[in-house]
């Protein structure tokens, strides 16, 4: 998990130093929250500018995490509403990371399998090359 450095600043970070901490765009950031992605409203400074607290930045990570194992937009938008609207949910809310959990590990299966199907070709490959010899190899000529 990311380590989120518990030294920020009393008043928050700038949408640029959010992005750097947690490895997303400002672009992302931003788009996060007008597709509401976000749990908490995002501080603003008296100027209007986004001010990022340590909160944000854990949900970021959490967000970022999700959407790289595959998660759609609609169903991370369903999961922010959850946990926005607070105690009473939860249960819902398991049902909807069970549901992911279940998608990502049939995928990581699948990935499994390919790779050792691929760990069998390199190990083909890399046995009759030692031995000199291409035989047996794919070769697309007839």
């Amino acid at each position: 998990m990311l380590e989120i450095k518990p030294e920020i600043p009393v008043e928050g970070l700038t949408i640029a130093e959010a992005a750097e901490r947690t490895g997303v765009s400002v672009h992302t950031l931003r788009y996060y929250e007008r597709a509401g992605l976000v749990v908490t409203e995002i501080d603003r400074t008296p100027g209007g500018r986004r001010r990022y607290h340590h909160r944000d930045l854990k949900w970021i990570d959490i967000c970022t995490r999700l959407r790289a194992t595959g998660m759609p937009i609609r169903t991370l938008r369903r999961y922010a509403e959850l946990v926005a609207a607070g105690n009473g949910n939860e249960a819902a809310r398991l049902a909807l990371l069970e549901a992911h959990r279940a998608e990502t590990a049939a995928r990581l299966a699948e990935l499994q399998d390919h790779l050792a199907r691929i760990d069998h070709k390199v190990t083909t490959y890399r046995s009759r090359l030692a031995e000199g010899s291409a035989e047996g190899l794919w070769d697309p000529q007839p």
